[in-house]
């Protein structure tokens, strides 16, 4: 082919390339906004439950707006803990959407009642994601708490009666709910919403249930074929691409593991890691409350620039299907042992099956961070009463309005 535009197939692949290297600012931005939670799901990337007192202030989280803005960030995936138990979180959202950085949030329901929906089906640039686990009671509330499935279909009601369209369902893959993919596409549908599977990570309170919950061999083909069929209605947030290897079609997405390259998370106390799956020192590359702010971590942080140089890939270079898979993904490697530039452990090819056995009964890395609740009972009921927002051992479901 000569002259005119190239076709999608080799303008995507140069564009993976250019990722690669890394990007003057992030594309997708994660943000905690709190470790609070109401929740304590068994599989919590961030293991969240309790309010950090070191979280950042209001004028703090604006300033950082102000900046992603500057950066011309178009938009960030807020998440946590539940942020919606943030006594700031509709000032903040406001002040975003202002400031044109555009705001998909993350929420198992909690406040999402007939007023908020509406509010929130009446703004631009927002985007609400309900997380639901199970597309039946038993299978979702087994991971995420009795009475959260109830709370997050309520909420998708709430936002599909205000003329909310194509808000996300997002969903964990585990062993007990892949059997229910054509479930949760029919519930999309009932509420006019968008289905977005992702992958489960070891990380967290992950790391505890993952050998439990995760996908067997046979259900990574399971969900790999249903995407294949499905994928263009379906998002992923690119965690699949380590199945392309099970045959010559590929997942819609980049393919690329893009920690410290076009992604990265700030917790709620402001420090800033490669990966929104890998809340570990060995992955922190900074602090936003650091001369410079998240500008000079994301364009000059060590680990970043690491991060964005050519990986050797390791043992998996020499297999047939690396180009398709590029190894996995750095986290779920990480927290189950296995080095970096080694094999996925989810490896369809099976590869990772042999560094798990060696990894077995070794002292595995975990998070620093846990501020889950301890030996308490996680009420997911709304409080009657107002109860003071004091830092760390308080409610996190105190009254915001």
């Amino acid at each position: 082919m000569t002259g005119g535009e190239p076709q999608q197939s080799e303008r995507v692949p140069a564009l993976v390339e250019q990722f690669k290297g890394g990007l003057a600012a992030p594309i997708c931005l994660t943000w905690e906004w709190t470790y609070a939670c109401n929740l304590a799901c068994a599989h919590c990337l961030s293991s969240s439950g309790r309010r950090d007192p070191d979280e950042l202030t209001t004028g703090e989280m604006m300033s950082v707006i102000d900046e992603l803005r500057a950066m011309q960030v178009f938009y960030v995936n807020v998440g946590g803990g539940e942020p919606t138990v943030r006594p700031d979180f509709w000032e903040l959202l406001d002040y975003a959407v202002a400031s044109q950085v555009g705001v998909k949030f993350s929420t198992n329901g909690l406040r999402l009642d007939a007023g908020r929906a509406r509010r929130l089906a009446g703004t631009d640039y927002v985007d609400v994601q309900i997380s639901l686990d199970g597309a039946s009671r038993q299978v979702n509330d087994a991971v995420r708490g009795h009475g959260s499935y109830d709370m997050a279909l309520r909420a998708m009601e709430n936002l599909a009666e205000a003329g909310m369209a194509d808000f996300k369902i997002s969903v964990v893959m585990t062993r007990h709910n892949v059997c229910q993919l054509d479930d949760f596409a029919r519930i999309a549908d009932r509420f006019g919403a968008q289905l977005r599977i992702t992958r489960l990570r070891p990380s967290g309170r992950g790391a505890d249930v993952w050998h439990e919950l995760h996908p067997t061999a046979e259900q990574q083909r399971e969900i790999y074929s249903w995407l294949i069929d499905h994928g263009d209605r379906v998002l992923t947030g690119d965690s699949f691409f380590h199945l392309n290897a099970l045959g010559a079609t590929a997942i819609p997405g980049l393919n690329l593991c893009g920690a410290g390259r076009v992604v990265c998370l700030i917790d709620p106390v402001g420090d800033v890691y490669a990966c929104p799956f890998a809340i570990h020192d060995t992955f922190k590359a900074g602090s936003l409350r650091s001369p410079g702010g998240f500008a000079e971590v994301w364009r000059s942080a060590p680990l970043f620039a690491q991060l964005r140089t050519e990986t050797s890939g390791g043992a998996c270079r020499s297999c047939s299907a690396f180009s398709t898979c590029q190894g996995g993904c750095m986290a779920a490697k990480f927290f189950t042992g296995l080095p970096l530039d080694g094999p996925d452990p989810e490896c369809v090819k099976g590869h990772g099956a042999s560094g798990l056995t060696a990894a077995a009964g070794a002292g595995l890395p975990r998070a620093e961070k846990d501020h889950s609740h301890h030996r308490r009972a996680v009420d997911v009921g709304m409080p009657s009463i107002r109860v003071p927002a004091k830092p760390c051992d308080s409610s996190p479901l105190a009254v915001t309005t």
